[in-house]
């Protein structure tokens, strides 16, 4: 079986986030085969027509071409006011303009989150899986990664310390990537 890339981002720019946290344990207990890259959006500037037309920014071409060269993209969401923060959706903006198409249709995407709160992120996640349907995403309907923040998930620099979260992340991950192949072109 051939190797797999997985482009993860967080759409929280906390250091010691709680979705930086579960990407970097995506990192950590993904497959031999299967490789996560991170990318950081603290660099995007807020889209605008106007600033896409004077040029891409750096940063804007980065992340298209990161998303092009992934067979997969993971998207840790945390909730802002029961829906995916704003950082997620200026970087899905970004990711939609043409290059020389939009880099995120017909791409296999996994979604997961943590969140204070019993729902964990799944009004997050509702509302981003739309987003990433009508970008024409093939977005993974299950396994669903949705922490609930308590005592003892994470330790104090957003490092995933829970062994059934930890868990879940693995077989979440083995899920994305089956997904993955499965929509790979031959």
């Amino acid at each position: 079986m051939t190797n797999l890339n997985i482009l993860g981002f967080s759409g929280s720019l906390r250091k010691a986030s709680f979705n930086r946290g579960l990407l970097r344990a995506a990192q950590e207990l993904a497959p031999d085969d299967v490789e996560i890259e991170l990318f950081d959006l603290l660099d995007l500037p807020i889209y605008n027509g106007d600033v896409e037309a004077d040029g891409k920014p750096d940063s804007v071409q980065r992340l298209q071409e990161r998303i092009v060269a992934a067979d997969a993209v993971l998207i840790a969401t945390p909730e802002y006011n029961g829906s995916y923060s704003g950082v997620l959706k200026n970087a899905i903006d970004w990711a939609s303009r043409p290059f020389p198409q939009p880099v995120l249709a017909e791409k296999p995407v996994g979604i997961m989150g943590a969140v204070a709160g019993r729902l964990g992120t799944a009004r997050a996640q509702i509302a981003l899986r739309q987003l990433l349907m009508g970008q024409g995403c093939y977005v993974l309907p299950r396994p669903q990664v949705q922490i609930s923040i308590r005592p003892n998930v994470f330790e104090l620099d957003g490092t995933l310390a829970d062994e059934e979260a930890r868990n879940n992340i693995a077989g979440f991950i083995e899920a994305l990537a089956a997904w993955a192949r499965r929509l790979r072109p031959a």
